[in-house]
Order: structure tokens, then C-alpha cells, then sequence
């Protein structure tokens, strides 16, 4: 599900004045300006609000936060378990009793304007499969979509990424590297490590 205008519904704490936008202009009162009661887009204030208000919402439904992964709320009936994986206004949801995702859904859409997406297909990268034996996840729509932006969609394929006694040196005859390109390119192979760990050596050898 997806969460409409989500920094909108976050308050803040701190005093933050406007002036009076066009529309909204009080001509009897043209040096006074507004205070605003919630956060507004572009404030830096507004992320932390807006999760401030879901994390209280969902905690006082009952919901604990996880200890490793702080965005994962839990809640444990009688033989089942509701999951809930926050991403700024992204939520994805599951738990081993269908009602369970229909209670919150309901609930959740009387809190908040919401978006139903349907069955997750899609989530920061991650293509998923979702089939009668299991869930599978697949990164080949990420993969070729940063060979594509680094220029190296015609490459072909190796059976090894690098040798694990490779050591690599400074080549001083070499034509200097685009530092911005380089480390845009170790960023991205870095978060694809998270699902595909086995290019992790060869990553880390090429990034020092």
C-alpha cells in the first residue's frame, strides 16, 4: 500500500511560519503570515515527522518495532503473526492469516488516505515471485538497468568475476577514472550485494 501526501499528516514541534499563499490571502491582514500545525514538503523536519505519526499509530494498535530492523512492525495474535515493513510512504504487509491483512488494510485506511497496490510485485529493486511453493526474488531488472547506465549493456558474460589471488596495483600508465562515475558504480554493485552476496568479495577488492 502506499500512503497519499504522506508528509502532509506529520506534525511538527518546532514554531514555522509561512507566508500567505496565493489563494489564501487575508487583504485586511497583509503582514501577517501562517503557522503551521503539520509538516510540509521540502521542511527537514517532515520525514521524521511523518514516521514519528505512523510508528506511534501503529505502536498504539498493539504493533512492537523491531530490535534489529527499527521500519518492522510485529503483532502476534493467538497462533498468527502480522508483519508490517514500512518504507518512507511504501508499506508492505503480510501475516499467516489472510484476515489479518484485511483488518489492517481496513484500519489502516481509516487513519490515512491510502493506495491498495495489490500483491507485491515490486519493492526497492527486488523483483518478487509470488507462487504456491514459496516466494522467490530476482534483481535482474536492476542488473540491467546499471549495465545500462554505466555503458556496459553489450558486455558479455564470465563463469569468474576475478581471480582470489588478484592483487590489484596502481597502474600509473593508465588513463585516469571518472571519480564520480567510480563510486556511482560501487554504490549501486554495494546495494546489490544485499541480495546477491557472492559478489561481495569482488566488490570490496575493486572498491580500495
Amino acid at each position: 500500500m502506499d500512503v497519499k501526501s504522506n508528509f502532509l499528516n506529520g506534525f511538527i514541534q518546532e514554531e514555522f511560519y509561512v507566508e500567505q499563499p496565493p489563494g489564501f490571502v487575508d487583504y485586511k491582514y497583509l503582514n501577517h503570515v501562517y503557522k503551521r500545525k503539520k509538516a510540509l514538503y521540502g521542511l527537514k523536519q517532515a520525514p521524521r515527522s511523518w514516521n514519528d505519526k505512523l510508528s506511534k499509530f501503529l505502536i498504539e494498535n498493539d504493533y512492537v518495532r523491531g530490535k534489529l530492523n527499527n521500519t518492522l512492525f510485529m503483532k502476534k495474535f493467538k497462533k498468527d503473526t502480522m508483519y508490517v515493513q514500512v518504507y518512507v510512504d511504501d508499506i508492505v504487509f503480510g501475516s499467516t492469516n489472510l484476515s489479518l491483512c484485511e483488518e489492517f488494510a481496513k484500519t489502516m485506511q481509516g487513519e490515512f488516505k491510502m493506495s491498495m497496490m495489490g500483491e507485491l510485485t515490486f519493492f526497492l529493486g527486488l523483483q518478487i515471485k509470488q507462487l504456491n511453493d514459496g516466494s522467490f526474488i530476482s534483481r535482474s531488472k536492476y542488473c540491467n538497468e546499471l549495465l545500462k547506465k554505466f555503458g556496459m549493456d553489450s558486455c558479455k558474460e564470465v563463469a569468474t568475476f576475478i581471480s582470489t589471488s588478484c592483487n590489484l596495483d596502481l597502474d600509473e600508465k593508465g588513463i585516469a577514472v571518472d571519480n564520480s562515475k567510480f563510486r556511482g558504480i560501487i554504490g549501486s554493485l554495494l546495494y546489490l550485494t544485499a541480495s546477491r552476496s557472492h559478489i561481495m568479495f569482488v566488490v570490496c577488492k575493486i572498491s580500495t
